[in-house]
């Protein structure tokens, strides 16, 4: 039977097409009766790198001791405890890096809806951000234009939330800056500035692209929070402790051969990415933004998605891809010739 109050095959209404009826993403920003970018749709960011471990491009010391220390323990736990599992918030500005969230545009509010929730709203009618807010998992936005960039501050954050999967902390001192720019009708450009003068050395900021998602709806995504029964598949056995703690040594010349350019193949397309060695690290910049650690369990074979990472080579010994094995399918990397 057909699915149809899904709407997964409505067009949405008020998209410019081009002549085959395609969307036209390359079409003018929309405007607002106020003569300001129209940011509302549903919005897709390629992030997952972000998302995984939003520190990637630290280098040693813009995180202070205390903070390190806990993303380790969090880390040798294999970040069972996540607040996501638990049914928990992310912080807001998280909701851009994990998955598909539509906005909602008027003169006086922005509002962000993910799809697995909660909801967030951007006040942006001019007023400040509170003085001494009571701290809530989501904590307060408000927004202001600079040219045809809308910039969200946010405060206010309870210290429960987690940066990242990996782990990474903060405390009620947090503070964001969220900086949207519409580029053209289906592309806006996302960065967000993580400043926590008590758990970080240095705000940092990173920026991702995100594509707006036409001709589809958000689909509930609900998190059964009182179901217990669920954390009982979180098993960690003292085998999983000693490889996750432990880095098979790999010599620096096969490490570097690694490096360098890559396809990922999906459905014969090629998306670019890249393996970068650096500082005697081996990273895979994944399609979109950010990039992964690799953690050696042997010469070819390396950990760093929550999965293997395995690189293939030729007869020659010639590095030819990689491969990431998930339950979800395998991911296939192909190197540029």
């Amino acid at each position: 039977m057909p699915a149809d109050a899904q709407w997964l095959t409505t067009k949405t209404p008020g998209i410019p097409r081009t002549r085959d009826g395609k969307p036209d993403l390359k079409a003018p920003v929309p405007k607002l009766a106020n003569g300001k970018p129209d940011l509302s749709g549903i919005w897709r960011a390629e992030a997952f790198a972000y998302a995984l471990d939003v520190t990637t491009d630290f280098k040693p010391g813009d995180m202070l001791p205390w903070a390190e220390a806990l993303a380790k323990e969090r880390g040798a736990r294999f970040s069972t405890d996540h607040p996501l599992f638990r049914c928990m918030p992310e912080i807001g500005a998280t909701y851009a890096l994990t998955g598909p969230f539509k906005l909602i545009q008027n003169a006086s509010t922005l509002a962000m809806l993910p799809e697995g929730g909660p909801y967030r709203q951007i006040l942006i009618d001019g007023r400040a951000l509170p003085d001494d807010p009571q701290p809530t998992w989501m904590g307060y936005s408000v927004g202001r234009w600079e040219g045809n960039t809308l910039v969200i501050e946010s405060g206010g954050f309870n210290d429960r939330t987690w940066l990242d999967l990996a782990g990474h902390p903060h405390t009620e001192a947090l503070r964001t800056t969220e900086r949207f720019t519409r580029k053209d009708f289906g592309h806006m450009e996302i960065q967000i500035t993580y400043s926590d003068p008590k758990a970080y050395a240095r705000p940092w900021t990173i920026t991702v692209q995100a594509d707006l998602m036409s001709d589809t709806e958000l689909l509930e995504s609900v998190c059964n929070e009182n179901d217990k029964s669920s954390r009982q598949h979180f098993v960690i056995t003292d085998d999983d402790r000693r490889k996750g703690q432990a880095e098979f040594v790999v010599p620096a010349d096969v490490l570097a051969s690694y490096a360098g350019a890559y396809n990922m193949m999906i459905a014969g397309k090629a998306i670019p990415a890249s393996v970068v060695f650096e500082n005697g690290r081996l990273f895979v910049a994944p399609p979109g933004a950010g990039r992964i650690a690799l953690v050696a369990q042997s010469e070819t074979t390396f950990s760093g998605y929550g999965a293997p990472v395995v690189f293939r080579k030729d007869a020659s010994g010639a590095v030819t891809g990689f491969v990431i094995h998930t339950v979800e399918g395998d991911q296939e990397f192909e190197r540029k010739r």
